[in-house]
């Protein structure tokens, strides 16, 4: 007998297998944006570290925008953990998360190269793993991964 708590957990079976058993292997394309995505969740947890350490080494102008400018980027920090997994799971609303992440990135990476102190170093940093992720986000076997509406 197949009970509402085996269809809910295992997907129906009572096999004990979970639904991450059951699905077919993970691309290549998805393990490697995911991995991305996960380096770039890292970078802004460093960096959140970094604003808030400056905050207590350097004295700054205004505490109030560089506490709040530390806990935007420990933010999105924790937002980009939460596009991992949905990466990994399968989820279709990560495509748009991941577009929208790596314009952001992309734009900070254009501006780093212009102005006054030019980093055409931390430029490449950025831009190339964000058009790295943008093409890895439209192969078939990406779109396939994370397309859990039925056709």
């Amino acid at each position: 007998m197949v009970s509402t708590w085996d269809v809910a957990v295992n997907g129906g079976g009572n096999s004990g297998e979970t639904q991450t058993e059951q699905s077919a292997p993970r691309s290549v394309a998805l393990v490697v944006l995911a991995v991305i995505l996960a380096l770039e969740a890292v970078a802004l947890a460093g960096a959140a570290v970094f604003f808030v350490a400056e905050l207590v080494v350097e004295p700054t102008s205004s505490v109030g925008s560089a506490i709040a400018l530390a806990a935007i980027v420990a933010m999105a920090s924790v937002w980009v953990v939460f596009i991992v997994r949905g990466v990994l799971r399968g989820q279709a609303w990560t495509r748009a998360a991941v577009v929208v992440l790596q314009i952001l990135i992309a734009a900070v990476g254009v501006g780093s190269v212009q102005g006054p102190e030019p980093r055409p170093d931390l430029a490449a940093a950025l831009v190339v793993p964000a058009v790295l992720a943008l093409v890895l986000l439209f192969t078939t076997s990406v779109i396939a991964a994370t397309s859990d509406r039925p056709r």
